[in-house]
């Protein structure tokens, strides 16, 4: 995996469960990765920028983010069991649902003891990483969330809906891998297509139905309804949204997403009004691949313009 372009980043791995989790660790100040120890936990000038992903990406998402950030910031970025580099093991093994990805992630941090961290969230990562918050508020300072929800809502696409059918789902989404192949063409703006080079990385760990599983199950795991195992976990997060009103708040949105369409950002904007917002008007839900250098100054221009960081970013690479 470290062969793909811009992803030359050294892997780590935490046992979570008798499992791997395997996650990137960018030291601030040469772009440096550590060695994974508490060591360098919590001591960066600039804090920790977090990056969790969602379905069906991985930590390569990431990888222009971290080449940006890493002068200034620890960036740290995860791969969720049953994605990426990390363990994928069979359901009897592991239970795939937004409750144990929370408690993964809670591990996580407290084992490496991250703290002044700026969570940066996609798609899923965005709600596992407020679920992480909510347990560990005092280790937050601030949220960059992209294209995600942290609320219940009935609000999911048909093509998504149809993923979700018994059965024909399954087939569909971990056998033929249809979810993963059709978001490369659909969660990007019309005005761009995916290098083959980039769909490659985006789907070269989910190469067969045992390495697919995670994606099936993140599409059964959306709460649509209060008879959902993980609908109590997300009424929790939503709850608790309020109370984040103290920390800096920040969103970069696709707005051409079918999937967490401006809809979405709206609710959000309801809890959080006094946020910095970043309508990105031609990127669709992949915006790190639409938009990456939009992505980044807008990111550079909250820590500058709300935090005073007049330090700036690294090299883009």
């Amino acid at each position: 995996m470290s062969d793909f372009d811009g992803y030359q980043f050294s892997s780590h791995f935490f046992e979570v469960g008798g499992l791997r989790y395997h996650y990137i660790d960018e030291r601030a100040g040469n772009g440096l990765s550590s060695g994974g120890g508490n060591d360098v936990s919590g001591d960066d000038d600039g804090g920790v920028l977090l990056m969790v992903h969602g379905n069906p990406t991985w930590s390569y998402m990431w990888r222009r983010l971290i080449l940006a950030f890493r002068g200034k910031y620890r960036c740290v970025a995860v791969d969720h069991i049953g994605c990426g580099l990390s363990d994928k093991p069979v359901e009897s093994v592991y239970e795939y649902t937004l409750s144990r990805r929370v408690d993964d992630l809670v591990r996580f941090i407290e084992d490496r003891d991250l703290r002044k961290i700026t969570l940066v969230g996609h798609d899923w990562g965005g709600v596992i990483g407020m679920g992480a918050a909510v347990k560990l508020f005092d280790r937050f300072d601030r949220f960059v969330l992209m294209n995600t929800a942290a609320f219940r809502s009935i609000d999911c696409p048909l093509r998504i809906r149809f993923c979700r059918l018994p059965f024909l789902g399954r087939f569909l989404v971990q056998g033929l891998n249809i979810f993963s192949i059709a978001t490369m063409w659909m969660a990007v703006s019309s005005r761009r297509h995916l290098p083959f080079d980039v769909r490659s990385a985006f789907l070269a760990p989910y190469n067969s139905w045992s390495n697919r599983v995670a994606i099936y199950k993140f599409v059964q795991d959306i709460p649509l309804s209060p008879h959902h195992c993980s609908y109590e976990i997300l009424s929790e997060i939503e709850d608790f949204l309020p109370q984040f009103r103290e920390k800096r708040m920040c969103f970069i949105w696709g707005m051409l997403d079918w999937c967490f369409s401006p809809e979405f950002l709206k609710r959000f904007l309801q809890y959080f009004p006094d946020a910095n917002v970043y309508r990105l008007e031609n990127a669709h839900h992949l915006l790190l691949e639409d938009a990456p250098d939009e992505v980044i100054a807008a990111m550079n221009d909250f820590f500058v313009k709300e935090l005073g960081d007049k330090k700036g970013i690294g090299d883009i690479g």
